[in-house]
C-alpha cells in the first residue's frame, strides 16, 4: 500500500522534535541535519509542523491527557505523534483525515490503536486550548516580570512575528514602499521573503529584530574605533558601520564570520573581521567603544524559537551567566578611558542581565552605569538606566523580542 502524501515531511517533523526535546538541538540544527529527502515543499511543512508543535506543548499534553486513563510518559513517541498531530489541526487547518492517516504510521510498533483512539476523540470535539508556556517558564518569568508579561508572552508565542529591517540611512527607510517605521532606520513589515523584498539585491537593509538593533544605538557617535565582540551573523556590526564608526567585527565561528562579511558585502558596508574566541583573543589596542552581544540563553526569541522555552533549563542560563561574567571582565579590558562598554543579551532571565550588570559593577569601580537614550517611542531605559524589555511592550505594534541592553563608561 502507498505511503500517504505528507508522510514524509511528518516523519521529519517527528525526527526534528525528539531532536529538540531529548538532544537539546534548535530547531533550525534539527531541520538542517534532517536525513529525511524531501522536496522544497514538504521540508517547509516539517519545519512549520515541528514549529507549531513546540509553541503548544503544555496544551497539546492538557487535551491529550484529558482523553487517556493513564498518563503517558512525557518523551514516548505516542506522545509526540499526538502532539504533532493536533499541532497540524490547530495551527494549519490540516484536514482531519489527513492527520489521521499520517499520524498511524508513524507509531508502527507502538500502540497504534490507542493513538488512534485519543486522536479520534480529540478530532471529533472542539479543539481551542488557552495557550500556555511550561511551568517552570512562566514561574520564572513571573516572578521577575509579573503576571502581565507571562499572560502577554502566552499571547505573543502563538503569533508569527513581523520582520524588522534595518536600513543603511535613515531616507532609505523613511521612502521605503512597505511597512511602518517605529524608529530610525527601521522598518516592520508582515512576514515575508526576504530575498523578493524590494531593495535588497541593492544591500538597502538587513534583517534585525527591533530589539536587537538597541545596543549600537547606545554606542555614542563620537566613538571612533569600536570592537564588536561576538559580532556573527552582523546586524550591529553594519549598524556600526552604517553610523560612521571604525568597526572590528569578532566572533570565534569562521562560517558565521563569513555570513558576516557576505552581509557587509552587499550592503557595501566596511569593517575589519577577526575570527577568535574573545576570551583567548588579545590586542595591545584599546577602543573608545566595545559591544558586547554575548551568548545567552535566548529566551527572549522565543516567539521566532519556541524550542528556547525546553533548550533553556536553570542549568543552562548559569552556565550562559558564567560565560558572560568572563566575557564582560575581558571586554571591559579593551576599553580605553572615557570609553564605553554596552552589553546586550537576548535573554529574559534577570541573571543574564540586571544581575549581571550589578556584578560587573561590583568588580570593576572604574566603571559607572550611563542612563540609556533610546527614540522609540513606548520604550525607556529603566530606572535603574539599562534596557529592559519584556513580554507585551509594543504589543499593538507587533511586539519586541525580550533584550536586556546597558551602556556602561570607563572614567579612568
Amino acid at each position: 500500500m502507498p505511503s500517504p502524501p505528507g508522510l514524509d515531511a511528518r516523519r521529519a517533523a517527528l525526527s526534528m522534535l525528539d531532536a529538540v526535546m531529548r538532544q537539546g538541538r534548535t530547531l533550525d540544527s534539527a531541520s538542517s541535519s534532517n536525513r529525511i529527502v524531501l522536496s522544497a515543499d514538504d521540508s517547509r511543512l516539517a519545519l512549520a509542523i515541528a514549529g507549531e508543535t513546540l509553541r503548544r506543548i503544555p496544551a497539546l499534553d492538557s487535551m491529550i491527557d484529558s482523553r487517556t486513563r493513564q498518563r503517558l510518559p512525557d518523551d514516548s513517541k505516542a506522545r509526540m505523534v499526538l502532539r504533532l498531530a493536533l499541532a497540524q489541526k490547530l495551527a494549519l487547518e490540516i484536514p482531519d483525515h489527513a492527520i489521521v492517516a499520517t499520524a498511524l504510521p508513524l507509531v508502527d510498533g507502538g500502540p497504534r490503536r490507542l493513538v488512534h483512539g485519543v486522536l479520534g476523540a480529540l478530532l471529533r470535539g472542539e479543539i481551542s486550548p488557552a495557550a500556555v508556556l511550561p511551568q517552570g517558564v512562566e514561574d520564572r518569568w513571573r516572578k521577575a516580570w509579573g503576571e502581565n508579561a507571562v499572560i502577554a508572552a502566552r499571547r505573543m508565542i502563538l503569533q508569527r512575528p513581523p520582520l524588522d529591517l534595518s536600513f543603511r540611512d535613515d531616507s532609505s527607510a523613511q521612502n521605503y514602499p512597505l511597512g511602518s517605521s517605529l524608529a530610525a532606520r527601521h522598518r516592520r513589515l508582515e512576514s515575508a521573503a526576504v530575498p523578493g523584498l524590494p531593495g535588497y539585491d541593492e544591500g538597502n537593509w538587513w534583517v534585525q529584530d527591533l530589539a536587537s538593533s538597541l545596543p549600537a544605538q547606545l554606542v555614542p557617535q563620537a566613538a571612533k574605533s569600536v570592537l564588536d565582540l561576538c559580532a556573527a551573523p552582523g546586524g550591529k556590526t553594519m549598524q556600526l558601520a552604517a553610523a560612521g564608526h571604525d568597526v572590528t567585527a569578532l566572533d570565534r565561528s569562521k562560517s558565521r564570520l563569513a555570513r558576516l562579511r557576505d552581509n557587509l558585502a552587499r550592503t557595501r558596508l566596511e569593517a575589519k573581521t577577526i575570527v577568535a574566541d574573545a576570551l583567548e583573543w588579545r590586542s595591545d589596542e584599546t577602543y573608545d567603544a566595545v559591544l558586547l552581544d554575548a551568548p545567552c540563553s535566548a529566551t527572549g526569541t522565543f516567539r521566532r524559537h519556541p524550542e528556547v522555552l525546553y533548550r533553556a533549563r536553570d542549568s543552562i542560563i548559569a552556565a550562559s551567566a558564567e560565560t558572560q561574567n568572563r566575557l564582560l571582565d575581558r571586554a571591559a579590558s579593551a576599553v580605553g578611558v572615557g570609553g564605553s562598554l554596552v552589553y546586550a543579551v537576548c535573554s529574559l532571565e534577570p541573571e543574564e542581565g540586571e544581575m549581571q550588570v550589578r556584578s560587573f559593577l561590583q568588580r570593576h569601580h572604574y566603571f559607572r552605569l550611563e542612563p540609556a537614550r533610546l527614540d522609540i517611542a513606548g520604550l525607556s531605559a529603566s530606572a535603574e538606566g539599562w534596557v529592559r524589555v519584556v513580554p507585551g511592550m509594543l504589543e499593538a505594534e507587533g511586539g519586541l523580542d525580550g533584550f536586556f541592553t546597558a551602556h556602561l563608561v570607563r572614567d579612568r
